[in-house]
């Protein structure tokens, strides 16, 4: 059971990671004006998306109910909440301080969604942390006196 939280939540993390970089690579192509590291990146998590679909050993890892349940975990933290939060900020923002343009707005999403990839590290972190305490005063208890 422990390795397949760990590898759900290694999978997770990644997964988040991928992401992150397609959207922070939008930003930059709009930067820049320029399309190909949106590209590039969308040809990354293609691939990655292709291996995961297609390889069977992968496949097999990736449709366990743990994986499932960190990358709806990691799906939260990185863009239904984001999306919410961009959206009132930037109502607020335009409405008290000065209008966003769609670039700005992008790269508010993308600071807040990164802040909540980190957050999800975080809480597997404390999560892996409060169950290794808990296991090990079980084997405490377990352990002859």
């Amino acid at each position: 059971m422990p390795k397949v939280r760990y590898y759900a939540d290694l999978v997770a993390i990644l997964a988040g990671l991928m992401w992150l970089l397609v959207y922070w690579s939008v930003s930059y192509s709009v930067y820049i004006d320029n399309i190909e590291p949106t590209l590039a990146a969308l040809l990354v998590a293609g691939s990655l998306i292709l291996i995961s679909l297609v390889h069977r050993p992968i496949r097999v890892l990736l449709s366990r109910y743990h994986v499932r349940k960190r990358r709806t975990e990691m799906w939260m933290h990185i863009l239904a909440l984001p999306l919410g939060l961009a959206f009132l900020l930037a109502i607020v923002i335009e409405h008290l301080v000065t209008p966003l343009n769609g670039t700005q707005k992008m790269l508010l999403f993308n600071v807040l969604a990164t802040a909540g990839w980190l957050v999800f590290i975080i809480t597997l972190a404390v999560k892996l942390l409060f169950h290794l305490l808990t296991e090990k005063r079980r084997q405490r208890q377990r352990a002859p006196r």
